[in-house]
């Protein structure tokens, strides 16, 4: 039996640069921070797909994800949606922290250091 491929779909590539290319401030804030192995010597993705979702920041190694959340995570509609991608993300392995837009921006030290732990204990 052939496992399906559920990491970076080809079919999903246009999708993922697109939306590379209208990244928000707050997106590419994080992103210099984690780029290049910045934090930690952790390498991360930029809009890496797993399954039908794309996420906001991938570590392979840690099995850990970073979403940066704007205010329309905090309505109804997209609270449910976010619940059902953190569980399918979770079913396979995958730990998802969620940061919202203005801390990323407002305490960058804080974002670092709940990442940082969070992969420490990831790598465990």
């Amino acid at each position: 039996m052939k496992l399906q491929r559920i990491h970076n779909q080809s079919e999903q590539k246009e999708l993922r640069r697109r939306l590379r290319a209208k990244s928000t401030h707050e997106e590419n804030a994080l992103w210099n921070m984690l780029r290049a192995k910045r934090l930690d010597g952790s390498h991360w993705y930029r809009q890496y797909s797993v399954g039908e979702y794309v996420l906001d920041f991938y570590c392979p190694e840690a099995r850990l994800c970073v979403e940066v959340d704007g205010l329309q995570h905090t309505m109804d509609e997209e609270v449910a949606r976010d619940a059902r991608r953190t569980a399918f993300l979770e079913s396979n392995g995958i730990a998802v922290l969620r940061v919202p837009n203005r801390v990323v921006l407002e305490q960058s030290d804080l974002v670092a250091s709940v990442i940082s732990s969070e992969l420490a204990k990831r790598r465990k």
